[in-house]
């Protein structure tokens, strides 16, 4: 269609033929998320708050589809990049950030703290580096005051404002830190995620949400057991990207459910089964 017939067919959205409006939405709705710069065009053209809204709720239907797609598609694709996967549930509330923001930020923190890298360095004097220059350097730090908020788990604010929830600080610690060749991975605590530092049989965890704490295996054995939980191996061993994004929807879920809105935490948990199970049904 020409930018003059897709106009046309936007303008029949407020029609007064309720059958010839449903039929222009499902048409709409057909042509996917190339249509949505039109969709836009036209809200801003019309001083018709009715129209309006039907097109925000056409422009998140059509972002909303397309992200649920997108988000299988990453699940099945080889590496389950991260930093991808961070940016795919960023979207949800704000789709026109890019994935290239998110990586040229992530990159310049990493040339931060490469250049006070040195050859041969004992892991934990590894650790120090990075905390020195996330924590002190940086000023990142846990975000406390508002930890339920559902902007918390929105991986482009935690760098922007350098406050975030566990999950979101411990994406960059680990993205720069496996950058640097350090092996840190993912760990899916009860109520805390955190990092371990994991190879040829040293192990040890960081606390990313206490500026870089190190644990040792005993800390982890004592925090279970205030839990009242038994030791399995999940709490103890490194978690797979896939298990991060699964987490960090459940987050983002949860923080709508605290902020009393079902209906974005309905839509957030059918992201979070499409990738569990490949059903989005609920």
């Amino acid at each position: 269609m020409t930018n003059k017939e897709i106009k046309a067919l936007i303008s029949l959205l407020d029609d007064d033929d309720h059958q010839v409006a449903s039929h222009v939405e499902q048409k709409i709705v057909s042509m996917g998320v190339s249509i949505v710069p039109h969709l836009e065009e036209q809200w801003e053209e019309t001083l018709d708050s009715e129209l309006q809204k039907k097109i925000e709720d056409l422009i998140h239907s059509l972002q909303y589809n397309d992200l649920l797609a997108r988000l299988k598609e990453w699940k099945h694709s080889e590496t389950q990049d991260l930093l991808e996967g961070m940016w795919l549930v960023n979207s949800y509330m704000y789709p026109d950030v890019e994935l290239a923001t998110l990586k040229q930020k992530i990159q310049q923190l990493y040339y931060d703290a490469w250049a006070q890298m040195k050859e041969e360095m004992h892991p934990y004097d590894q650790v120090k580096t990075l905390n020195n220059v996330l924590f002190r350097e940086k000023r990142f730090s846990a975000n406390t005051k508002n930890f339920h908020s559902p902007a918390n788990s929105m991986l482009h604010l935690a760098l922007e404002t350098k406050r975030g929830n566990p999950l979101t600080l411990c994406v960059i610690y680990m993205t720069i830190a496996q950058q640097l060749g350090m092996p840190v991975y993912g760990v899916n605590l009860p109520n805390l995620f955190i990092l371990t530092y994991k190879l040829d049989g040293t192990q040890f965890y960081i606390n990313v949400y206490n500026k870089g704490l190190v644990l040792s295996k005993a800390d982890i054995d004592n925090y279970i057991l205030q839990l009242n939980l038994n030791p399995i191996d999940t709490f103890y061993e490194p978690c797979s990207n896939l298990d991060i994004i699964k987490r960090a929807l459940r987050n983002l879920a949860f923080s709508f459910e605290k902020m009393d809105d079902p209906e974005k935490a309905r839509e957030v948990t059918k992201l979070l089964t499409a990738i569990t199970d490949d059903d989005p049904a609920i």
